[in-house]
């Protein structure tokens, strides 16, 4: 159970999970994260703009026979939000690299949703010794010129700011166009508890403008070199599963995937949106985390 931080009962009951804390080198910010079970680690990754409450119910089904490791990016979900941080993907990759070296976890099974693509792909493809086995989870980490009208409103100059920090549109529109069956209300207070006010949600802010959409933008060349070192993981097992509805990380992305992984094993949740975790109904789930349980 959570000890030092104070959640209100309803996310408890949704969060019922042990958090440790690793203080990220320089006074840079404390990145917190959950730490559940023993056995083979598995290495979830979160995007934007939820936190590792997106993998609660995976964390459940494999608990009781891994260890299930769900950090919270900088600036999101329990950790530290510093105002005054550059946010960006180098800088998240280079976090998850410091945090996995002092867990010393050894080889580990590796998901990955929205953001945590790129960012668990770029420690990947620098340390492909350490991982077994890779999940897909609608999400990208190759260049793509396309871009949502709904995330590009996010990218404009002060507007996009402001609408996001100061009337909190992107979290609170995700936990409606991200899904295709509503949330339950204790879920979505969930997705939303931590970013409660303008300071919280910084990093959101930070991780819409940090799209790279042409080659002078400084996270283009990172995007494009994880991307040319893919071909390192090629020999890796890969599962691909992927919600068909979602308007942002579409099909095309999921071509994308298979053109990098060509033997990848594709589940494709016709019916589930972005969220594909929360629109997966619970025999999916334990599809899912059968594959994880295999040896």
């Amino acid at each position: 159970m959570l000890t030092h931080l104070t959640l209100p009962a309803a996310l408890q009951a949704l969060f019922p999970f042990r958090v440790g804390e690793y203080a990220l080198p320089g006074g840079t910010g404390v990145i917190r994260y959950v730490d559940e079970g023993t056995g083979i680690p598995v290495v979830m990754l979160h995007g934007n703009p939820t936190w590792s409450f997106f993998y609660r119910r995976l964390i459940v089904a494999l608990r009781d026979r891994r260890r299930v490791i769900a950090p919270d990016h900088l600036g999101c979900g329990l950790s530290d939000k510093p105002l005054h941080y550059p946010y960006c993907l180098a800088n998240h990759i280079r976090h998850l690299e410091q945090l996995l070296a002092w867990l010393n976890l050894g080889p580990v099974d590796l998901v990955v949703h929205d953001w945590g693509g790129a960012i668990g792909m770029g420690w990947a493809v620098r340390h492909p010794e350490l991982v077994r086995r890779i999940v897909l989870l609608n999400t990208a980490a190759f260049l793509s010129p396309y871009v949502p009208w709904r995330i590009a409103v996010g990218k404009l100059p002060w507007i996009g700011e402001w609408a996001i920090r100061h009337v909190n549109a992107f979290a609170l529109a995700a936990t409606v166009m991200a899904v295709t069956r509503p949330l339950d209300p204790a879920v979505r207070a969930g997705y939303l508890w931590p970013y409660q006010t303008p300071a919280d949600r910084v990093a959101i802010a930070r991780f819409v403008q940090d799209i790279p959409l042409h080659p002078g933008h400084r996270t283009w060349p990172v995007v494009d070199a994880i991307d040319r070192d893919l071909v390192v993981l090629r020999h890796k097992a890969v599962r691909i599963f992927w919600g068909g509805r979602d308007w942002c990380f579409d099909d095309r992305f999921l071509a994308g995937w298979l053109t990098r992984f060509p033997t990848a094993y594709v589940t494709r949740l016709d019916d589930a949106g972005h969220y594909v975790l929360e629109d997966a109904s619970d025999t999916m789930i334990a599809y899912l985390a059968q594959w994880l349980l295999a040896e």
